[in-house]
């Protein structure tokens, strides 16, 4: 059998072909998955601001029950209302700082954590679903399906952590453990990171070429303005576990003094860390600080690089981030913690991270 020149060619041109279409393929799967976690990671982001309103208006202890199937359906007549509420009365919140509240006040502080809890739950339906569709179609591989199903357990273990910061604040003193609030918000902030980073990487995955002079290499300082400002979203959790931002309600002097007398009166000393009101809130504002000063920086040597515009973009909306959350972070101390401004304060937080996070992933590939 001879087989022609024109027949090699036209297979050859036959296989170039499924090839192209093949790759095609492969990156509007990418581009899929990668759309529906930004989308996941929105929703995060909505439920983390939607905790900390939860917190600022007292509704988190509202719920003295976890129950993660049932808990989805909310008191539907007037009896069940009644019962919730006889739940709650049985709690330190009600007899020690509630007692006179009434059925329609604890309905609207119920509402708050029953939209968070129920939030939480859309969130792992969302994840879930599209997860497994994925799967069974074959658009994963075996890195990237690992990856999800990391995502999903820590989510699940997110839900664990919530409870078991809520349990704190049923024994004795009704207020949860700052400890294990900001544990809560670490996990979060993780989960959105984590899912985030992955999504951007399938966005923008790594090429094999990178830029060869020493001046052009990767500006691996924006991993550490990262993790500074995941540091800082931390120091600003003990700051809400501790009230400490209802003290010191001065800018830039705390008492009139750079730093307050009463830093370090706890014994042992690490402990004024965590559970001194003055030594919590002080340490927030060195971390903000700090932040002020080395952002600007990190963004007057990066752009001497060469750069991208979409990376030169991000690191100027990474100063005004900055600028913007400084100002709300003020704002919300010197006007004694208003509920709209400080969940402000730590969306802008979120965001100040996810930019800086972007900068990382792009930055760390040239």
């Amino acid at each position: 059998m001879i087989v022609s020149k024109l027949d090699i060619v036209l297979d050859y041109e036959q296989i170039k072909r499924k090839k192209r279409n093949l790759h095609m393929n492969e990156v509007k799967h990418k581009q899929t998955i990668a759309i529906w976690l930004l989308l996941c990671c929105v929703v995060i982001f909505a439920m983390m601001i939607l905790g900390a309103v939860t917190r600022l208006t007292g509704s988190g202890l509202s719920m003295v029950q976890w129950e993660p199937i049932m808990g989805v359906i909310p008191p539907l007549n007037h009896a069940e209302w009644e019962e919730a509420f006889r739940l709650y009365q049985q709690f330190p919140e009600y007899k020690l700082k509630n007692l006179h509240m009434s059925l329609s006040e604890f309905q609207t502080i119920f509402w708050f954590e029953y939209s968070h809890r129920l939030l939480g739950r859309f969130i792992g339906i969302m994840f879930l679903i599209p997860f497994l569709y994925f799967l069974v179609k074959g658009w994963l591989n075996r890195p990237l399906t690992l990856k999800l199903a990391g995502m999903f357990l820590l989510g699940g273990l997110q839900g664990l952590m919530g409870w078991y910061m809520v349990k704190s604040g049923l024994v004795d003193d009704p207020r949860v453990s700052q400890y294990r609030l900001t544990a809560h918000l670490a996990l979060a902030v993780i989960i959105y990171g984590y899912i985030f980073w992955v999504a951007i990487d399938l966005i923008f995955p790594k090429s094999g070429y990178s830029l060869a002079r020493p001046a052009n290499k990767p500006l691996w300082f924006s991993l550490f303005i990262t993790g500074f400002v995941f540091f800082t979203l931390l120091s600003g959790a003990f700051v809400a576990g501790t009230r400490a931002g209802f003290v010191f309600n001065t800018f830039p002097l705390m008492a009139g003094r750079f730093y307050p007398e009463a830093m370090y009166v706890i014994e042992p000393w690490w402990k004024n860390w965590f559970e001194n009101i003055a030594t919590v809130q002080f340490n927030h504002r060195l971390m903000a600080t700090l932040l002020f000063f080395l952002v600007p920086w990190f963004w007057w040597k990066a752009r001497k690089s060469v750069l991208p515009s979409s990376i030169r973009t991000a690191l100027s909306l990474l100063l005004v981030t900055l600028a913007a959350q400084i100002i709300l972070g003020i704002s919300t101390l010197l006007l004694i913690v208003p509920v709209s401004l400080a969940a402000a304060h730590q969306a802008g937080g979120l965001v100040l991270f996810t930019v800086s996070l972007y900068l990382s992933n792009r930055l760390i590939k040239l």
